[in-house]
């Protein structure tokens, strides 16, 4: 049973992330590629209510605040095929919260509510923030006395994405992008977000970019982020950021969703510095000028695409609690 000073919910939020670069090393024996990117953090956050139950059961249901609730595939024949997010023992958040259970060595029982705020598989880690904040959350809840760095450990656990939004802001990633060096930033870099009606699997889409490289004759290189791109974010220059921008899986996203290039162009022609597809996408972010520019630039896009064209902003702080209330 819990002492009275636990409390009986708590409710954290974890940030979405870009990639400002991301570049692809050859395929492993093991099925993974080594990547050199830049994780940014942006001002889309996943929100995550940890209350508590009387038994051990462990639940997951969706806000009715949730901005996205499920997304949409190609079938064979071509047509959309609606994709649920999963709310059993499949989500992210389910698994974080059973594997700090196991590692407290406790029997406690948690409802997790899950508002949704960043595109669902659209590259930008919606699910990874979903178990950051799941963690933080239950690590509250349960009285853990951890540490951000200790959970961002854990996190380890679940995924390569996973410790990067516990620690949010910038951060240069390698290995399979868990191997973090966070980045000392000045200054706010300005974007807009432009979710895709369709979804992509990140795993579909790095066989692609294989598949093309074999192709075309291509042998992948071990690969190296770029260090005027690092300076460029940590001053927050964003002219020169829109020089340096660039993802391997590009490419490859391009080639399954064919309208992303469109965007991307209307999105220059609209006054955007550059564009390129987030991760392994099909999320198109434009990098704007300033604050006012992206504004300017979403409503011109909204205006013309008919397009969700949503203004963010970054380097985002990490996960948080929000609010805490005893039982």
């Amino acid at each position: 049973m819990r002492d009275s000073e636990f409390f009986g919910h708590v409710t954290a939020a974890a940030p979405g992330k870009v990639n400002l670069s991301l570049r692809v090393g050859p395929l492993r024996p093991d099925g993974y590629h080594d990547v050199a990117t830049l994780y940014f953090a942006v001002s889309l956050y996943e929100e995550v209510t940890a209350s508590a139950r009387a038994d051990d059961r462990i639940t997951i249901a969706l806000s009715e605040r949730s901005a996205f609730t499920e997304t949409f595939e190609s079938d064979a024949a071509g047509g959309l095929v609606g994709t649920a997010i999963p709310l059993d023992e499949n989500n992210l958040a389910y698994r974080a919260a059973a594997l700090l259970r196991t590692r407290l060595d406790v029997d406690y029982g948690v409802d997790l509510t899950i508002t949704k705020n960043v595109p669902v598989a659209g590259g930008m880690g919606g699910g990874s923030a979903d178990a950051a904040a799941a963690l933080v959350a239950c690590s509250a809840l349960w009285d853990a006395g951890l540490t951000r760095e200790q959970l961002a450990e854990i996190a380890g656990e679940l995924g390569a994405d996973v410790p990067f939004p516990i620690l949010g802001g910038a951060a240069a990633g390698h290995g399979v992008g868990d191997q973090l060096t966070p980045l000392l930033t000045r200054g706010e870099l300005h974007l807009v977000i432009i979710p895709a009606a369709t979804g992509l699997s990140t795993p579909g889409v790095y066989g692609a970019l294989d598949d093309m490289r074999l192709e075309a004759g291509i042998a992948a290189e071990d690969p190296e982020l770029d260090a005027d791109l690092v300076r460029a974010v940590c001053s927050a220059d964003a002219e020169m950021v829109a020089t340096l921008m660039a993802n391997d899986l590009q490419a490859p996203a391009i080639s399954r969703v064919p309208s992303l290039d469109e965007m991307m162009d209307i999105g220059l022609h609209e006054g955007a510095l550059q564009g390129i597809v987030s991760g392994s996408g099909p999320t198109v972010m434009l990098l704007a000028r300033d604050g006012a520019s992206a504004a300017e630039l979403a409503t011109r896009l909204q205006e013309r695409t008919d397009v969700w064209a949503i203004p963010v902003s970054g380097p985002a702080h990490g996960a948080r609690i929000l609010t805490a209330r005893p039982s």
